[in-house]
Parts: structure tokens; sequence; C-alpha cells
């Protein structure tokens, strides 16, 4: 009689949802995350009463007189567009337009112009606002998603993690659900917030304007780019953080790409300039997209040199695309290494 040996039954895996829970806690636990949103709701603090003390509402006999020299301004502007345009000395080949200028008018000219402090224009602020929050929130973004992963790498617990879940495809894909969402909500808490600043302000030192039409569509489109854009940086945080292993590192390769490799594209190779990550961010949140110049030098028929200038338009729809595919190499690179690699 011979005993048979059998293998151990293979242990039953664990709920993808209960790895979900560790990680989102995993998230909201780290002190680092927390500084900073305590950071950022003191930067809002004090956002809102540097704009009440920068703006006001005018009185009556203030806005008359500004709208009196508004006048004055364009009507001598304008005088002198129509003597530049009767003297006869435009160049040939340049158009009246680019050598007098346009005709001026209000608004070319607004009447906040002439006003010592002007008031808030909520149809005229806003989307202004909520780009400006989107910069901050895309920072911000990149730096969340970079401590998220990059704590884990410094303290070595990535590897006593691996002990509880070993499937390491499941890891990363619980880790980059919690930092989608993470930064969806961080994206839409900011742009509430600005909403929220920029009606406090329209009502106690606005303009008293009421927004046109077509208004809160274009700004709620506006937001809604945003908190796009916030995804996108703290998935490149995450993915260059899980790339290098370090948080700093990868933040030190951000603002040298920033500060170095996009300015020396700039004047180096200027009609690289659709392919820069700064650019595609900004055509991705700016209504209508960025229209990009550069100077274009060549030759006519004759040999003599020619210079011209380029202007592209770079499109929404275009920077949203290619934003998608940088992030998704950076990310996908990140998770290939990370479940062939040893880790040690």
């Amino acid at each position: 009689m011979s005993a048979v040996l059998t293998s151990p039954p293979p242990a039953r895996a664990g709920r993808f949802g209960g790895l979900l829970r560790a990680e989102a806690h995993r998230f909201l636990s780290r002190r680092f995350i927390r500084v900073l949103l305590l950071l950022t709701l003191l930067g809002w603090v004090a956002t809102l009463v540097i704009c009440l003390l920068g703006f006001r509402t005018p009185t009556a006999e203030e806005l008359a007189t500004a709208r009196q020299t508004q006048q004055e301004q364009i009507q001598v502007s304008n005088e002198g567009r129509e003597q530049c345009l009767s003297a006869g000395d435009i160049p040939a080949g340049v158009a009246p337009e680019e050598w007098c200028g346009p005709v001026v008018t209000e608004e070319v000219m607004p009447v906040s112009d002439f006003l010592q402090r002007p008031p808030f224009s909520l149809s005229g602020d806003a989307d202004d606002g909520a780009v400006a929050v989107a910069a901050v929130g895309a920072a911000l973004a990149f730096l969340l998603g970079g401590t998220f992963v990059g704590a884990e790498w410094s303290t070595r617990s990535m590897v006593a993690l691996l002990f509880w879940e070993t499937r390491r495809p499941r890891v990363m894909a619980a880790k980059l659900l919690v930092t989608i969402g993470a930064m969806a909500v961080l994206g839409s808490l900011l742009q509430a917030i600005w909403l929220g600043v920029a009606s406090v302000l329209q009502a106690v030192v606005g303009d008293g304007v009421a927004p046109p039409g077509g208004f809160w569509p274009e700004l709620l489109g506006t937001q809604a780019r945003a908190v796009l854009l916030t995804v996108f940086a703290g998935l490149l945080g995450f993915g260059l953080t899980n790339l290098l292993r370090n948080t700093g590192a990868a933040t030190g390769a951000a603002f040298v790409y920033l500060l170095i490799v996009e300015n020396a594209v700039r004047a180096l190779r200027p009609a690289w300039q659709p392919w820069l990550l700064t650019n595609n961010a900004a055509a991705l949140v700016v209504p209508d997209g960025l229209t990009l110049e550069w100077p274009e030098q060549g030759f006519d028929d004759s040999g003599a040199p020619t210079s011209d200038v380029v202007q592209y338009l770079l499109g929404t729809g275009q920077a949203t695309v290619y934003l998608a595919l940088v992030t998704a190499v950076v990310v996908g690179a990140g998770v290939v290494l990370f479940s062939r690699r040893d880790l040690h």
C-alpha cells in the first residue's frame, strides 16, 4: 500500500474590492497628502481675502467718470488710426490693419481699465479663474500621485504588500483606480470651490452684470476638462514615480522638463511646440483650444530670404488624445517593469 501525494488546494483569491479599500485607506492615511490638502485649503482662504481686497464695486460717480474717460480714449485712438490710414505711407504688401492697428472698441478698451479698483466680473473672470485653478490642480495632482506610490518604494512597504497580494497586476490596478478616483474628486472639489468663490466675489465686489447666454455651459465645460487634466497629471506623477521609485527624483525630472527642455524646444525648435506637454495641457482646458505661433524662414522664387509667421491651432480633441497617449505610455511602462523586475 503506497501513499499518494496530492497538491494542496489553491489559495482562494481575495476580493478585488478589499484590495481597493485597502489602497484607498493607504492613500488617505498619508500624512504628506493631508498636509498638501490643508495647505491648499489655506491657499483658498488667502485667495478669497486677496480678491476681496483687490476688487471693489464702483460707485455711480466713479463708473460715470470711467466711462467718460474710456470714450475719450477710444475716440483719440481711432482718430490716430484714421490719420495713419490717410497718410498713404503703408508699405507694400502690409495690410492696413497690421500697420495702423484695428478699430478700438469697448471690448478692446474695457471700462475696468479706467477704474482704480475694478469690480469682479463673473462673465469675464470666471473662465480665466477656472483655467488658473486647473494649472494649480494639475501641479498638486502630480505631487499627490507621485507621493502615493513613492512612499511605498521609499519605505520598502511595496515588498510587504506583495506578501499579502502576490498578483502584481491586481495590486497596480487597484492603485491606479484609487489614483484616478482621488484625482477626479480633487479636480471636482477645486473647481467647485472656485465656483463658490467666484459667486461670493460677484455678490460682494462684483460688477452686477448678469452673465450672457451660453455662459454656464462654456464655464462648466472648461471645468470638466480641468478635472480631466487633473486626472492626467495625477497618473503622470504616479507613473513617473513608479518608474524611478523615488518621489523626489520624479519631481526633479518634471521640473527639468518644464523649465529646461520645453524652453529649449521653444527657442531652438519652435515648430515642435504642438508636442509640448504644457501646450497640450493648456489646449485641453482653454475654450476653443490654443493658437501657437512661430516664425518660419524661407526663400522666394528669386532666392531672396523671406520670413513668415506660422499659426497652428492646437485643438481640444488633439490635446486630449496626445495627453492620453503620453499618460498611457508612462503608466504602462511602470506597470510592465513592476510586473517583471525583482523587488528587494
